[in-house]
């Protein structure tokens, strides 16, 4: 029978979770962009890979909602196609992180020692590797594309799960009752399964949604980049890599994915919201949420910036508002 603290098992969690107006604006984002994903399975208003020179550059219209790129593609059907590679990239690289991560970070826990520090030094090892560079390397030998995004940002996320993983279930292998099961003869395996892991799974469930929002962002960057996922399949950030030379002419190809990718932007800082809330004694104010949003709707909306310029300013704003609540 699986031991689990008060109040820190997965149900617990979710129901505090609830409880915040952040948590469901978030879920809502989510919703959405899942909707679109699923919609474009079934139903687009036109086809995206059809292209139609005619009716390049045409503007919004009965016909063409958003209007038309410069291939004559109907912009409403790239941005639905677009969620769904983004979900895909995004589901696969956080589950090759989460599912890779958990295990060592496990393993290092139940075994201590020399296996610990092996796992820690290899993590460290592989953080030297950012997600851009492994890409880039991935490129260069087995060309661009959509399976380069996901490998290159799961590999970047296994130790930053090995590490998360490792702290939370140390701390679970020093309470009372693990101490109890291990004297009754339970092994590390056992003792992992039924009493380790339901007591760490809230924070696994936080930092896989927060990275799998981070994850998406970062295949936005990679195939603005021409990493990515490549012609003539549809991204958001491919969509405003297309659109940076039409920026002046056709501003509402930039604003567009702009818009998508601000969006999963705050859908992301709405769960950090929650996580530092349910999780610690801190929280976002609002404030601080609307000044993060501001960051990416000016950066990714108005001036049409590459992704990877949204992060860079996310991360200040996030270490701002950090920095402000371990002062309060």
């Amino acid at each position: 029978m699986s031991a689990a603290l008060p109040g820190t098992g997965t149900g617990a969690f979710l129901r505090r979770a609830m409880r915040h107006r952040s948590f469901a604006i978030g879920a809502v984002l989510s919703a959405l962009v899942v909707l679109a994903a699923a919609l474009s399975f079934a139903w687009t208003p036109w086809p995206p890979y059809e292209i139609d020179v005619m009716k390049k550059l045409a503007p919004p219209s009965a016909e063409h909602w958003l209007g038309t790129d410069s291939f004559g593609r109907d912009v409403v059907s790239l941005l639905l196609v677009g969620a769904r590679n983004s979900l895909l990239v995004g589901t696969i690289a956080v589950g090759i992180g989460l599912s890779v991560g958990t295990a060592l970070g496990l393993l290092a826990a139940a075994r201590r020692g020399w296996v610990e520090e092996a796992i820690m030094r290899l993590a460290d090892f592989t953080f030297a590797f950012p997600a851009l560079l492994s890409a880039i390397m991935m490129a260069a030998v087995f060309g661009p594309g959509i399976v380069v995004s996901i490998v290159a940002i799961g590999i970047f996320y296994v130790p930053v799960f090995a590490r998360i993983v490792r702290a939370s279930a140390n701390a679970v292998w020093s309470r009372e009752y693990v101490l109890a099961a291990r004297a009754s003869g339970k092994g590390p395996l056992r003792i992992t399964v039924e009493h380790v892991l339901p007591n760490i799974a809230s924070v696994l469930i936080v930092q896989a949604t927060i990275h799998f929002a981070l994850a998406i962002l970062a295949e936005a960057a990679l195939s603005y980049l021409g990493l990515g996922t490549q012609p003539p399949q549809p991204s958001w950030g491919r969509m405003l890599n297309e659109a940076q030379s039409l920026l002046f002419q056709a501003p509402r190809l930039a604003i567009f994915p702009g818009i998508a990718i601000a969006l999963w932007a705050l859908h992301r800082v709405h769960h950090l919201d929650v996580e530092l809330d349910v999780t610690t004694a801190y929280r976002f104010h609002p404030l601080e949420i609307a000044v993060s949003l501001a960051w990416k709707s000016v950066v990714a909306v108005l001036l049409g910036a590459p992704p990877e310029a949204v992060l860079a300013f996310e991360a200040l704003v996030n270490a701002f508002a950090l920095f402000n609540h371990a002062n309060w």
